[in-house]
């Protein structure tokens, strides 16, 4: 199939891209390069830089004429958001309509949208499913629930079929090795912590550890990116041969604490990792935790790679190369 991902530079796209080109697929990556690298495309892949912001870049790649899009060009730190919200505004939403747009226009008609657990807000039951209340907390989260609206709207008054994947907390690196940057920016915690590793930080904060859990830190759900990868091959398979949509949980139901983590850093990478502990951050649950058992019935998934040791020592693998 011909297939644009728009945002296939960036961290999750760039496994993605990976894998569809692995699969002998025509691949278009449509990226700004605000947070992707183009060391990360795969050399199969066709990459076009342009901007979801301007009609004029989108009304020029589609002339392509794609069978399927992937939409990740999303800003997503949700401490950010809650400072400017109008740039998630701008690129979130109406960067999203704008790509929406453009689809309609060039009679392209099946995408899979990367959402997020953020739209959930603090959850009022565990494990989360998809029939939790949708209360998002920070403005990204409410980004994301626009789209999903959008989206809903567009399927029945133009007929788009889609895939909204929500994932919890996407972590690790290519465990082939396909990958070769970084992330540009992250406020992610497992990046953090390996910062600390290669000695890029000094130490972290640990928000709280008076928590109702085991150590007193927050728990989450961890999900590998290659397994993400994997569903989003799979919820396209599904789109193509079924007339529904999707809207599915992607995460393991598992989760692990900040200490958790720390101490697997440390098991890893035989460093020791500084840290201090802080007052709690506004909103920050005790524990998230996703349940994904519609993604198994419907797309047949399920989580393979994505134990704390194996999400950990796949980033470790890159994260060395780059040691002070």
């Amino acid at each position: 199939m011909k297939i644009l991902v728009v945002g296939g530079a960036g961290y999750i796209g760039s496994h993605i891209v990976a894998d569809l080109c692995a699969k002998d697929n025509e691949v278009f990556v449509f990226d700004n390069l605000y947070s992707g690298s183009v060391k990360n495309i795969d050399k199969k892949a066709t990459f076009i830089k342009g901007d979801i912001n301007s009609e004029e870049d989108l009304n020029n790649v589609f002339k392509n004429k794609f069978d399927f899009v992937f939409h990740f060009a999303a800003l997503k730190a949700a401490g950010e958001s809650m400072e400017v919200p109008e740039n998630y505004s701008k690129n979130n939403i109406s960067g999203t309509i704008n790509l929406l747009n453009a689809m309609i226009i060039h009679d392209v008609k099946k995408i899979i949208f990367s959402s997020t657990a953020a739209v959930y807000g603090y959850p009022e039951y565990l494990p989360v499913d998809e029939k939790h209340s949708i209360m998002p907390i920070n403005y990204y989260g409410y980004t994301k629930k626009v789209i999903e609206e959008i989206l809903n709207w567009y399927g029945k008054l133009k007929g788009l079929q889609f895939g909204i994947l929500r994932y919890f907390n996407a972590a690790g690196y290519d465990i082939q090795g396909r990958i070769i940057e970084r992330e540009k920016t992250t406020a992610n915690l497992l990046p953090i912590v390996l910062e600390c590793a290669i000695g890029k930080r000094e130490a972290i904060k640990v928000f709280g550890d008076d928590f109702d859990t085991p150590d007193g830190t927050g728990i989450r759900d961890y999900i590998h990116v290659n397994d993400l990868a994997t569903a989003h091959l799979k919820a396209m398979e599904y789109l193509s041969t079924n007339d529904d949509n999707l809207l599915l949980n992607l995460g393991t139901g598992y989760g692990y604490s900040v200490l958790e983590v720390i101490k697997m850093v440390e098991k890893i990478t035989k460093k020791k990792i500084k840290y201090s502990i802080v007052d709690r951050r506004d909103g920050d649950p005790a524990k998230l935790i996703a349940i994904s058992n519609l993604a198994k019935k419907k797309i047949n998934w399920e989580a393979k790679y994505s134990d704390l040791e194996t999400i950990l020592t796949s980033m470790w693998e890159l994260y060395r190369k780059f040691q002070d």
